[in-house]
């Protein structure tokens, strides 16, 4: 029963305008990853923002590609690696070691 609940909500969830998770705009797509990456690593105040602007700034270079792709998926996927690379530098600058390696931990689980 909860199971059938669960799926019905997702269902009328996606079934939203905007509830497909491609079509988020970047300021939304940035504040739902901030928000969990504030919960999983213990963000401070100083450290939510500086990870919400890399976030944004990700997001918009995500879509812009996704925009620009014209079906050449195997190019994006090598473009979004570069982009992905580039903003895990930069988180590594923002977060503590601790944070750090939790954030690999949580990147790791995310692939699985």
């Amino acid at each position: 029963m909860i199971l059938v609940a669960v799926f019905l909500g997702t269902t009328l969830i996606y079934a939203q305008p905007g509830g497909d998770q491609r079509n988020f705009d970047p300021e939304a797509m940035a504040k739902r990853q901030t928000e969990q990456l504030k919960e999983v690593l213990g963000l401070n105040k100083s450290q939510e923002k500086s990870v919400y602007d890399l976030n944004l700034e990700t997001s918009k270079q995500m879509r812009t590609l996704r925009e620009q792709s014209s079906g050449n998926f195997e190019g994006m996927r090598e473009k979004m690696a570069k982009i992905r690379e580039k903003q895990n530098e930069k988180m590594k600058e923002i977060l503590t070691a601790e944070q750090w390696t939790k954030y690999q931990k949580y990147l790791e689980e995310r692939r699985q």
